[in-house]
Parts: structure tokens; C-alpha cells; sequence
């Protein structure tokens, strides 16, 4: 199996709606597998942000229309911000506009100014919503038409659900991330198709795979059963001069980048690539932060993606 690699952007940070329909077009047109996008409310770090956010799935629901094989979706949409019964019908209606190419990362929500920002709830334990928002959006999704979907947990409680709109794919895939030593792995066992890691450090990601196999193993499903993605920042040039100056425009040290990410020249990226490989990664989404730099996409599949073979 070739290393799948995906484009995967933060535009809290400060990004338009064209701003992401670009590198989503981009993505596609360079072959890229997906076009994917976090889900947060405030910038980070000294960003101001402007012109300010855009919600993550009416993005991804204007990108559906505008663009026609590359795959969507969100790492990752907070449990926080959504009731699941919302979130299905949304989900379920970008994957019709898409025709059939939406998936959904879900995660618990960890960024708590984002919340006081927007007057949106920030409880301190939210596992529990995040179990319950998976039982539900599943739930509801693979209820059969004609019938309906009733759920009654701590959280959220359902009453006769047409479970009502049907998304195009028999199965959208659910990705689960965190780095949890018990419950999150059993969650991503029980409920996902996808395990991410989330800008680990690099000698964590194999001892990491492991525990999730062993997850799966508890669970009854058969090994190798859910794809082992990364998420690691991403910033490569053709030359020591163009990386460096890649570096600077995303406000990171050099040494940093190539401590913690795909970074350096094409060489030290490919490098990188096949080592995750040979961990057992089988998916990496690449942190694009300079959303108007188109040429960095066209480098990492003109001659990064090349080389993996």
C-alpha cells in the first residue's frame, strides 16, 4: 500500500472561504486523497485571526459543490460544539452534496477560549459527551429508512428519530484521535475507522500503532483493521534557501520543523515518509499553514509523493 497523503489546513489562523476553496481545488488537481480542515472558533497563538472564522461544515459544504473527487472533512469537529443529532444531519447532507465523499473526525474539544469566546459550554469532563456523540451519530446513520432511532444516555436523549437525512456512502468513515493509554483506543476500536495521531513526537508513533492494534484485538476486530494516520506539520523546499524562507513564513525555527514534521528539503521529506511507513503509518496529513502557498502542494506531489513510489 502507498503512503495515502492528505492536505490539512488551520483556518482559524485567518483564511477566507476562497482562501480554502483554493487549496482544496489544489488538492484535488494534484491528486492529493483529501481536503481536510480543523474545526475551531479562535485563532491561536499571536494570530488575530482575520478575517475571522469560518464554521467548519458550511465550508465544507461550499467546497462539496465546488469541487468534484477529492475527499472532505474535518480533524477534528469538537463534541462541544454540535448536538449529535445535528451533527449527523449535517454531516449526512455534505456527504449528498459531495456525492459521497465526506468523512468525520470527532474529538472531545480541548481549546477552552474558543468556548468563553462564543458562550459556547466547556465542561471539564467530556469524554462522556464524546462516547455518546459517536453512539449517536452512528446510531442514526445506520438506522434503517422507515424506522426510527430512540437513544437515552447521561448526555443526550433521542425520541423517535426518523433518523432522517441518509448520507450517500453505506458507511461515512469516522476518524477518533487523542492520546488517552485506555478509553480512547477502546472508543476508536469500537466506533472508528481511522486512529490519528495528532503532531506526536516521532518516537511515539510506533509504540502508539501498537496499542491501538492491541485495542482492536480486545475489541474482536481483525488486525489492521483501522488505518493509522498522522498529522504533522509540513514545510519543505527544494533547497536549504526555500525551506528556511517556508520556515519564516510560518513563524518556525528550522531545526524545530524538522525535529517534529515532514520538513527540510525534498530528500529529508521523503525520508521521513518512508520511516513513518515502515512504523506502520498508513496515512499522513500534511499541516499546510501558508494557505497562499499553491507551490508548496505542486512541490510535495511533484516530487515528494514521486519518490515514495
Amino acid at each position: 500500500m502507498t503512503l495515502d497523503l492528505r492536505i490539512f489546513t488551520e483556518p482559524q489562523q485567518g483564511a477566507t472561504y476562497d482562501d480554502q476553496l483554493a487549496v482544496a481545488q489544489a488538492t484535488e488537481r494534484l491528486g492529493f486523497s483529501a481536503f481536510f480542515r480543523s474545526d475551531h472558533y479562535l485563532a491561536m497563538g499571536d494570530r488575530d485571526g482575520l478575517p475571522g472564522p469560518t464554521d467548519s461544515w458550511v465550508t465544507l459544504a461550499g467546497i462539496a459543490r465546488e469541487t468534484s473527487t477529492v475527499r472532505l472533512g474535518t480533524l477534528v469537529s469538537s463534541a462541544t460544539f454540535r448536538h449529535p443529532g445535528v451533527l449527523a444531519i449535517q454531516v449526512a447532507q455534505v456527504d449528498q452534496m459531495s456525492g459521497g465523499r465526506v468523512e468525520l473526525g470527532l474529538g472531545t474539544g480541548w481549546f477552552a477560549a474558543e468556548h468563553a469566546a462564543y458562550g459556547i459550554p466547556f465542561p471539564d469532563k467530556r469524554f462522556g459527551l464524546l462516547e455518546e456523540q459517536l453512539e449517536v451519530v452512528t446510531g442514526l446513520w445506520n438506522t434503517p429508512v422507515g424506522e426510527t432511532f430512540s437513544y437515552s444516555g447521561a448526555h443526550y436523549q433521542l425520541t423517535d428519530s426518523p433518523a432522517l437525512p441518509k448520507p450517500v456512502q453505506p458507511r461515512i468513515p469516522v476518524l477518533v484521535g487523542g492520546g488517552g493509554p485506555r478509553r480512547t483506543p477502546a472508543l476508536a476500536a469500537r466506533f472508528a475507522d481511522e486512529y490519528n495521531q495528532s503532531f506526536p513526537a516521532i518516537a511515539d508513533i510506533g509504540p502508539r500503532i501498537t496499542v491501538i492494534e492491541q485495542a482492536l484485538a480486545d475489541a474482536g476486530r481483525e488486525p489492521g483493521s483501522l488505518v493509522q494516520s498522522v498529522a504533522l506539520v509540513a514545510a519543505v523546499g527544494q533547497d536549504e534557501a526555500e525551506f528556511t524562507r517556508r520556515a519564516a513564513a510560518i513563524g518556525r525555527e528550522p531545526a524545530e520543523l524538522r525535529e517534529h514534521g515532514i520538513a527540510g528539503t525534498v530528500g529529508e521529506a521523503v525520508d521521513r515518509l518512508k520511516a513513518l511507513e515502515a512504523e506502520g503509518v498508513q496515512r499522513v496529513y500534511l499541516q499546510v499553514l501558508d494557505l497562499a502557498d499553491l507551490d508548496h502542494l505542486d512541490l510535495f506531489a511533484r516530487e515528494v509523493r514521486r519518490q515514495l513510489g
